[in-house]
């Protein structure tokens, strides 16, 4: 298997807490239809799937504020790390200091890149002051 992109996200339709690989448009629409009103998840999936890149869609219940389903995904990238190459973790809407500490722990760890939106890195910056 190669490496794939995960990313967190909210969606129209999909089981909450459930990662789904997801290897085209087609696939991805089917599986989670529109994303809500100001959510980036989708957004950002199309733009890995357009750049040929495997995505493994992790549906939350509200990007940035459903804390324990983030911590539900790191689990899983914990636990399956082994046979679930991850190249890149996208954490669109989530400023949270502890979960973008342990998710840059995690990518740390397996050389992938942790990639947030420029308000969630203000609000971690300053979170920490």
């Amino acid at each position: 298997m190669k490496p794939a992109v995960f990313l967190f996200g909210e969606a129209e339709r999909g089981d909450f807490c459930l990662p789904l690989h997801c290897k085209s448009l087609p696939q991805l629409a089917d599986s989670f239809g529109h994303p809500p009103q100001d959510s980036q998840g989708i957004f950002y999936a199309i733009q890995s799937l357009l750049y040929q890149r495997e995505i493994i869609f992790f549906r939350v219940r509200e990007e940035g504020f459903s804390l324990a389903d983030y911590q539900k995904g790191l689990k899983f990238l914990k636990e399956k790390n082994d046979v679930l190459p991850v190249s890149a973790i996208y954490l669109p809407g989530i400023g949270d200091l502890e979960i973008i500490q342990e998710t840059s722990s995690l990518c740390m760890k397996n050389k992938s890149l942790l990639v947030i939106t420029e308000k969630d890195l203000y609000d971690y910056l300053t979170a920490t002051f």
